[in-house]
Order: structure tokens, then sequence, then C-alpha cells
């Protein structure tokens, strides 16, 4: 059986004030979740918005258990990255 899960992340970006900052923290972002995790990573959703990003988070593999570690590690990435700029974070299986 494959697992594909999806982690949505959404995020409020108090302090950026224009698409240039948005981009320093979106950016790095996905780099650190990348680079430590084995995910695609994209901003999905506010991408004209300097305030606010949606981040969509996904993993594929062999057991739904192992998703979900990696994706709760994704998860913990972010949230000591932005801090409480990460306001909300969803995971939610394709069947």
């Amino acid at each position: 059986m494959v697992a594909v899960g999806i982690l949505i992340l959404e995020i409020r970006l108090g302090a950026a004030f224009s698409l240039k900052d948005k981009r320093h923290w979106v950016k790095g972002l996905k780099d650190r979740l990348r680079n430590g995790h084995n995910v695609s990573v994209a901003e999905v959703e506010d991408q004209d918005m300097w305030n606010a990003s949606t981040v969509a988070v996904v993993t594929v593999s062999g057991s739904r258990e192992n998703a979900a570690k990696v994706l709760e590690s994704c998860e913990r990435v972010a949230a000591a990255h932005l801090g409480p700029q990460l306001t909300s974070a969803t995971l939610d299986w394709l069947d």
C-alpha cells in the first residue's frame, strides 16, 4: 500500500512588509524542509499577498506510519523556523 501524505502549513508573516520579505521566509522554510527530509514543498496559495502564505509539504511512502513521522518532523522544523508565524498545520491523506 502506498501512502501519500500532505501537510498544509498556514503562515502569517507580520514582519514581512513586501513580497521580497515574504520570499525570504518562504524560501528559507522550503529549503530547510527539502534539505532535511525527502519531501516536495510548494507555496500553493496567497502568492500575491506579502503577509500570508500557504505551503504544502508532500511525501510518498510505503506506509502511512512512516509518512506521518516524516510530516510530523517537517511540522516541528516549520514551527522552530517560523515560531508564532506558523498559524496552523493540517495533515491530510490521499487514498
